[in-house]
């Protein structure tokens, strides 16, 4: 991976955009994108980045959303603590004692989330998980005013985890937060990169979709927009590598290539285009893993059912720890996704995708 692509995903997970709040993440891919595409938005804040190879060729969707899960200010204390609302799917257990930002009227606003202390706990209150319902966030306030006059807090803020994008002591390996989704709005942003001077026989639209952690919303209008022949979900995977996994789910490892989603809860991978990836990356060599997720869904269930309907895959980064404030991603992995996700945009021409449709 280049210092270019680094610095490009440093940008992305550092910045803030959960569901209906995605403006700094749409100036990001407008800054990289807007030399070398067509750009348009729909009318919620999706962002449609069109490069035209052949302008009579079928147009290829690859969506990516770019929310990120987080929170929303829905009530402040009198004396003066935040209780939240989330944004998207929270595990309880992962949430005490994180840093949070709290985007105010005045500026930004740092923030804990808190809770009763163990040791005021009854003994068997201590063993379970506590409610969401039952924290706080901190952000140093003494009253209702304080929050509201002097640091800008109002109920509707949005509130994002705080985390810094960092290289571990493997320097191919990289933690942040947001890679769900913002791999995948890279994903795309990469694709057309590397396409600025290549020749391809179709209309590619790498889309940024909003609110897909809230109900896939950005994928319902923008479809609408492009009308694709086919679609090519950017996402993140779900690497099954850690502790805990039973062996015939410990499918998707770190460093071993894009994972190709056969089934998820949303959508089977159409067959031809997952025999035609698959196919693709045993040609070039590209290593590339295999999965099923029965835990979530992407912007391809809305995609998908467009029309007639869309031949749809979904091929995902492997990341550890999605939903959670960090995760990590293989810088490896992600070279091996571009060049794959290039790769089959470059076979996608009119013969190839009525051949898809029959």
């Amino acid at each position: 991976m280049d210092n270019g692509t680094r610095k490009m995903l440093k940008e992305l997970t550092e910045a803030h955009g959960v569901p209906g709040f995605e403006g700094e993440i749409r100036t990001l891919i407008k800054k990289y994108l807007a030399p070398i595409t067509a750009i348009e938005t729909d009318n919620i804040g999706s962002i449609i980045c069109r490069k035209v190879g052949d302008a009579d060729g079928p147009v290829i969707m690859i969506p990516g959303h770019m929310d990120e899960i987080g929170f929303m200010v829905r009530h402040i204390t009198k004396e003066g603590f935040i209780k939240f609302a989330p944004l998207g799917g929270w595990f309880d257990q992962v949430l005490l004692s994180q840093r949070v930002v709290v985007k105010g009227k005045k500026g930004d606003v740092i923030g804990i989330i808190g809770s009763k202390p163990p040791h005021m706990l009854a003994p068997g209150e201590r063993s379970k998980v506590i409610s969401k319902d039952n924290m706080f966030i901190d952000v140093g306030a003494s009253s209702d005013k304080e929050a509201e006059r002097k640091y800008g807090v109002r109920v509707g803020d949005p509130i994002f985890p705080d985390a810094k994008f960092t290289e571990m002591k493997n320097p191919k390996l990289l933690m942040s937060k947001a890679w769900d989704d913002r791999v995948g709005c890279a994903m795309f942003m990469s694709a057309i990169q590397k396409l600025r001077r290549a020749r391809h026989p179709n209309i590619v639209c790498g889309v940024g979709t909003v609110q897909e952690e809230v109900g896939i919303r950005g994928a319902r209008t923008t479809k609408n927009i492009v009308n694709p022949d086919v679609c090519i979900v950017a996402e993140s995977g779900i690497a099954t590598d850690t502790p805990g996994f039973k062996p015939e789910d410990a499918t998707c490892k770190l460093g071993k290539g894009p994972v190709i989603y056969l089934l998820d809860s949303g959508m089977i991978g159409h067959t031809k285009l997952r025999d035609l990836v698959m196919d693709t990356a045993k040609k070039s060599r590209i290593p590339f893993q295999v999965g099923v997720l029965l835990g979530g869904a992407t912007d391809g269930r809305e995609v998908h059912l467009h029309g007639r309907g869309v031949p749809t895959i979904f091929i995902g980064v492997p990341a550890r720890y999605i939903h959670t404030h960090v995760g990590i991603i293989h810088t490896d992995d992600y070279d091996n996704t571009i060049k794959l996700l290039v790769a089959v945009i470059k076979k996608l021409d009119a013969k190839t995708v009525k051949k898809l449709k029959e």
